[in-house]
């Protein structure tokens, strides 16, 4: 990768930057490496490192010297250009994120490191799994909800829709612990509650506004949410409401149909070539990709980045190195689109974090000051092409390279459309209930409350028990994560304003090179070092707003099936921008692996055969004559 100029300005400031990013990569490095040996059960895993090394990255983060240090820089430095001025900025505001002056705060975030990192641990040594006629079978929480979405049988559906609720249970104890030392940590920096605190350290601004959106949407909805459950009643019978039955009501028989054509063991070559038909460049960084699930492995699709990518002040480009997971089992209905929509969302996470372009880490590292909505804009417009008819006609072939016909496409749209407001509904229902959570008096903080509480949001705001349970959220249990998902809704906010957008501007977004190019520019490049909500006018030309989605929302059936009817023969007889068997170029190595085993690797020989050597090992490990449907 080409080498940018040396930040013009003192030189001594210069070494000032590199000595604190230096700093700052070493604990991050640390830190991530533990967190994803934990994460995936690799030997010689340590909740005990775990703990120490997040401990360390808080204490780098937190310590008044380091922000006393940059402001004397600010302040007394003679001569500091503009570039300067703004990575001191950075530097400035994520320290300020961190630090607060009350002396029990180390003690408190020391403590719930530990706390957290038991709880994890504890929640993965579960048995999770779901109980037939006495017998039980071990199921990770993917596992679950797609036995729930694809089994023919009730009796099976429900009791995974069990295994699912059993999580509450299981880890609320330890997590009603976790909340009352959450919120004392925010009080004692000066907020009102943990989600108060985390919302002003990540998007910049308060709970009003938030809840402001968030409310507004809610009202818009409430009438679709409801009009859905009465027709799919209707339509389904009143079974069809119970959580365990509704996902399978909605796309059971459709989700069989298309699964020949979204193979797993295709996955990695798929998504491959979607991203570089979209121009998107990794700007060589190296990515591990595990993706099959297995026992004593985090429940959910996650990326993170042990580097950072930035320029140094010298100029040479430091590529990021992104660790990137999902919970596929191939043998599973449907287990290929759910790696295919992973292998977007989170491949559209590490692009955006590949192309920072600026002169620190502190602008391509994903906790706060970087907003949460900001970060899953990135992944949740890339992972949006897999639902639309552009996308299917081009990439979604089964083994004899025939394109997925028309009629399942068709099919899908007609069970689906109508409901897609169910999942506006599930998004929403998380923020409601941690806003609810954390702003509970403490002597309430029980686990029976928690549990309560999680069953009063979800009635509120998904009409009935949810097929997935608050509780079984693993965003919710994680200081990572915690606090959090209100990102993903403002973020759908804004994938339908961008889309939008560039459908309006190009005509298409699949395999239109200039959509990367764009998102890398106005997108990615500033990091951090730019708000959201001024990122989003940039590009797209207007505030943000729920306008686009819900007005997605509204659009009749049969206007919805003519326009994608359109798509679908146009990107049939276009076919992919870069044919199967040819080989992407995403200027990345990619590594295969499963746990410690490293199952292929694209620098040696390119990542075309890297797909097909995994696909080899998939084919291995779980012969397609075993395939089942839940």
């Amino acid at each position: 990768m080409a080498a940018a100029e040396p930040i013009p300005g003192p030189a001594e400031v210069n070494s000032f930057i590199d000595d604190m990013n230096a700093a700052y990569e070493k604990v991050h490095v640390e830190y991530e490496k533990n967190f994803w040996s934990t994460k995936m059960g690799l030997a010689g895993a340590s909740a005990d490192e775990l703990a120490r090394t997040k401990s360390a990255l808080d204490a780098f983060l937190s310590d008044a010297a380091k922000l006393a240090a940059v402001r004397k820089v600010l302040a007394e430095a003679q001569g500091l250009s503009e570039e300067q001025r703004h990575v001191l900025a950075i530097l400035e505001k994520t320290f300020k994120t961190y630090i607060t002056e009350d002396e029990r705060a180390a003690q408190y975030k020391e403590r719930l490191n530990q706390l957290e990192a038991e709880l994890q641990q504890h929640r993965n040594n579960m048995a999770l799994g779901y109980t037939v006629g006495g017998a039980f079978t071990k199921a990770s929480s993917v596992q679950l909800r797609n036995t729930m979405r694809t089994s023919e049988s009730e009796e099976v559906r429900k009791a995974a829709y069990e295994g699912l609720r059993s999580v509450g249970p299981h880890v609320a104890e330890k997590f009603a612990e976790i909340v009352k030392l959450r919120n004392k940590l925010a009080r004692v920096a000066g907020y009102k509650d943990y989600y108060a605190m985390k919302l002003e350290q990540a998007e910049g601004f308060g709970m009003d506004v938030l809840f402001g959106m968030l409310d507004e949407l809610e009202r818009e909805t409430r009438p679709l949410m409801e009009q859905a459950r009465k027709t799919l009643a209707e339509q389904k019978g009143e079974a069809a409401l119970q959580p365990w039955n509704t996902g399978f009501s909605l796309a059971g028989d459709v989700e069989k149909k298309m699964d020949p054509y979204l193979p797993f063991a295709d996955a990695v070559d798929v998504w491959a070539r979607t991203f570089a038909g979209l121009g998107i460049n990794y700007r060589g960084a190296t990515m591990a990709l595990d993706l099959c699930d297995r026992l004593s492995k985090y429940s959910n699709g996650f990326c993170h980045w042990p580097q950072p990518a930035f320029y140094k002040t010298d100029g040479t480009w430091v590529p990021s190195q992104t660790n990137f997971t999902s919970l596929a089992t191939p043998t599973q209905v449907g287990s290929g689109r759910t790696a295919l929509v992973t292998l977007l969302h989170e491949g559209g996470h590490a692009a955006h974090f590949a192309n920072v372009l600026q002169r620190s880490p502190f602008f391509s590292q994903e906790r706060a000051p970087t907003s949460v909505a900001y970060a899953e804009t990135q992944s949740m417009t890339l992972d949006s092409l897999a639902g639309d008819a552009a996308w299917l006609g081009r990439y979604a072939r089964n083994s004899k390279g025939e394109v997925l016909p028309w009629a399942i496409i068709e099919e899908k749209l007609h069970s689906t459309q109508p409901y897609e407001v169910f999942m506006l509904r599930t998004m929403l229902s998380v923020p409601y209930f941690e806003k609810a959570l954390y702003e509970l008096a403490e002597e309430e903080v029980t686990p029976q409350r928690i549990l309560a509480l999680a069953d009063e949001v979800e009635a509120r705001i998904e009409g009935g028990p949810a097929p997935r349970p608050l509780m079984s959220v693993p965003h919710i249990l994680s200081d990572e994560s915690s606090a959090y998902y209100h990102g993903y809704v403002l973020a759908e906010m804004a994938v339908h304003q961008t889309r939008a957008y560039f459908l309006h501007k190009f005509g298409r977004i699949v395999d239109e090179p200039r959509v990367g190019q764009e998102l890398a520019d106005v997108y990615w490049a500033p990091g951090n070092g730019e708000a959201f909500l001024d990122l989003v006018k940039r590009l797209t030309g207007a505030p943000l707003g729920s306008a686009a989605w819900v007005k997605e929302l509204q659009t009749p059936l049969s206007k919805k099936l003519e326009e994608e009817k359109h798509e679908y023969e146009a990107a049939v007889a276009a076919g992919p921008a870069i044919p199967p068997g040819q080989e992407p170029d995403l200027g990345m190595r990619v590594l295969l692996v499963d746990g410690d085993e490293t199952i292929a690797d694209s620098a040696q020989g390119g990542l075309a055969k890297a797909s097909d050597t995994f696909k080899q090992w998939i084919s291995k490990k779980w012969p397609a004559k075993e395939t089942v449907a839940a």
